[in-house]
């Protein structure tokens, strides 16, 4: 996050002088680029503003600014959409598409929302209590083999849903990291889990070509879509 007590511009150039060398002048510049780059308007004036002063949706555009001020090959946005709402995290996951596809920039994107990812990722990997549990890429999302996978996807609204229906809800919760369980993290609280899913944690194994998961009982033969219609 940005330091409240420093001016906009001067955090943005503080990158490229620390990391490129750049002098002074010459990186108070290329910040005030950057932000036109990300489509701030005014960028000078933006520039030279304190981060209080900027809109949520700017804040979050210039610190993508600042991520690309050292030209750097590996972006990495976590859960760059919180707290924003739906028009401008639209805005946002467009200008980091854009800022991908401009340059052989490569994207890490952490979020836990299935409907952000799908838009902006080509590839998926799933972690659970600090373990990768799925891996495979966005497009086959709707095959999606690990029950806690599913789960996730099974809990994003859809505008097509009967209203008068709860949304829905993993139950219980995550483990606590100072005591994992000894088998599958997730075991307690997924509805497929027996006996040896509480003692022996899963391997990571191959399910189809470029698809992964670690799971005593994926669940390969539903259809995701068949799945959260039953």
């Amino acid at each position: 996050s940005f330091n409240p007590a420093m001016r906009i511009g001067r955090q943005l150039a503080e990158v490229a002088e620390v990391h490129a060398g750049a002098r002074r002048r010459v990186a108070l510049a290329r910040a005030v680029q950057r932000l036109w780059d990300v489509h701030i308007p005014a960028p000078a004036r933006r520039a030279s503003q304190f981060p209080h002063e900027l809109s949520g949706g700017m804040r979050q555009r210039a610190m993508i600014g600042m991520g690309l001020m050292g030209t750097p090959k590996l972006l990495v946005a976590d859960e760059p959409t919180t707290a924003l709402d739906v028009t401008v995290q639209r805005e946002v996951l467009r200008l980091v598409r854009e800022v991908q596809r401009g340059s052989s920039l490569a994207v890490l994107l952490i979020s836990h929302d299935v409907a952000v990812v799908s838009q902006l990722c080509q590839r998926v990997l799933v972690m659970y209590a600090g373990r990768i549990v799925e891996d495979l890429p966005t497009a086959d999302l709707t095959t999606a083999a690990h029950p806690y996978t599913r789960a996730l996807i099974a809990a994003v609204p859809s505008m097509l849903a009967d209203r008068g229906r709860p949304l829905a809800t993993i139950p219980g919760q995550p483990p606590e990291p100072a005591s994992r369980p000894s088998g599958c993290a997730f075991a307690p609280r997924c509805p497929f889990a027996d006996e040896h899913c509480g003692e022996a944690a899963p391997p990571l194994v191959d399910l189809a070509p470029g698809h992964r998961a670690a799971c005593w009982h994926p669940q390969l033969a539903r259809p995701l879509a068949a799945a959260r219609g039953s």
